[in-house]
């Protein structure tokens, strides 16, 4: 462990680039059905609004969504770096939204999100 923490801080320090996770779409469709499924759907409204052409969407524009005030005045887009913020802490992105729920790891929303730009078609 500590060899890797030594690693880690030359890397660090000596600018020399470390591989980043590469999105799997495949798991972040695992990941979207057993943990985002029972709110949303790529298709239908549900608790959540219909996630199929999220990518370049502004925020509390999904057709026959009731959404929070804040979301729909938020003037968020939504694409990686917004929808990443969302996922690590829907209230700090858009303080007054409903939604409660946060993916604790930033590998897990990389693919989370691969998932959701593949079923947007971008």
């Amino acid at each position: 462990m500590k060899a890797l923490a030594s690693a880690a801080l030359a890397a660090l320090v000596l600018g020399i680039a470390v591989p980043a996770h590469a999105a799997d779409a495949a798991h972040g469709q695992e990941l979207y059905e057993s943990r985002c499924g029972g709110c949303h759907s790529l298709d239908a409204n549900r608790v959540g609004p219909a996630h199929r052409g999220v990518f370049g969407r502004k925020a509390g524009t999904a057709p026959g969504f009731s959404y929070s005030p804040a979301v729909k005045n938020s003037g968020v887009v939504w694409e990686e770096k917004t929808l990443d913020a969302w996922l690590a802490n829907p209230q700090a992105l858009i303080p007054g939204q409903r939604m409660n729920f946060r993916v604790a790891t930033a590998e897990d929303r990389a693919d989370i999100i691969a998932y959701l730009r593949q079923q947007s078609g971008r």
